[in-house]
């Protein structure tokens, strides 16, 4: 069987590795196809897809955009996105914006408070790399304050707390007009990470849909079989497709491997092919 993975992320937002390492270590896995979806960009995407050209792996462009709903943030993942479509480009560059003022207000808060951090430090020799929350916790472990990535994320990058204020944040509404309008095919992203029942998870798919959505990934590092199941059924009765992935980061997530996530998860290329079928009618 063909295996693929639906959500992974390079050196263009929070991973580790550049989209042509990643691109190599999916094929090293001998994984079928790959979407590279980073955080509110599409930057890695002709990097990622000039080195999968000649290596027999598919790269599906993509991205993942952080937005609110109900005052909850949520991730939608884009799949097919095309890097040269002008007006996608604009809007996220609109979009990361907001990203861009939090992080200042981010970095202002830790000099203040006499950190030894820099933009080079969270650049990490990448100039236009999407800075995230990941960035922060990198540098925070490697500096010595606290003992791990996820330490870190505990005791300085939880949102509301001294160092990391909610942002202002795109919608939901906005993300969707955004993806319809470029012709990219919108995938709900992760849904147990959002602390949701499942009537709430189903009321929120549900919304979504109704706005264009498409997709919803079912299989992920996150959810365990029962979980996945479920959503499963969610994801049938509203008449949306299913996707899969592990949510690679690279050592940013050192305990998620491509393709596998922590250990279980294995996502059929079937998957993928009813995606592409959907898509391209």
């Amino acid at each position: 069987m063909n295996f693929v993975d639906l959500h992974t992320h390079s050196t263009a937002s929070d991973g580790t590795l550049t989209p042509e390492e990643l691109v190599n270590l999916a094929v090293s896995k001998d994984l079928k196809a790959i979407a590279l979806t980073d955080h509110d960009t599409i930057d890695g995407i002709f990097r990622g897809k000039k080195a999968a050209a000649d290596s027999g792996l598919e790269l599906i462009p993509g991205m993942e955009l952080s937005c609110v709903y109900q005052g909850t943030e949520i991730h939608i993942l884009g799949f097919f996105a095309d890097e040269t479509c002008q007006e996608l480009k604009d809007g996220l560059a609109s979009f990361r914006k907001a990203r861009d003022n939090r992080n200042q207000n981010m970095m202002d808060r830790f000099l203040e408070d006499g950190f030894d951090i820099t933009w080079e430090d969270l650049r990490h020799g990448v100039p236009d790399t999407v800075v995230t929350r990941a960035h922060f916790a990198r540098v925070l472990t490697e500096k010595g304050y606290a003992s791990s990535p996820s330490q870190a994320f505990e005791k300085y990058l939880q949102y509301g707390g001294r160092y990391c204020a909610r942002p202002k944040r795109v919608t939901a509404e906005q993300v969707m007009e955004l993806m319809t309008a470029c012709h990219v095919w919108p995938c709900l992203a992760h849904p147990m990470q959002y602390h949701m029942g499942y009537q709430q998870i189903r009321e929120l798919a549900v919304y979504l849909k109704g706005l264009g959505l498409r997709g919803m990934e079912v299989y992920h590092s996150s959810h365990n079989q029962g979980q996945s199941g479920k959503l499963q059924v969610i994801t049938k009765e509203l008449g949306l497709l299913p996707s899969g992935g592990s949510d690679f980061h690279g050592t940013n997530k050192p305990d998620v491997e491509i393709g596998r996530g922590r250990g279980g998860l294995r996502v059929s290329y079937a998957l993928l092919k009813d995606i592409k079928e959907d898509y391209y009618g």
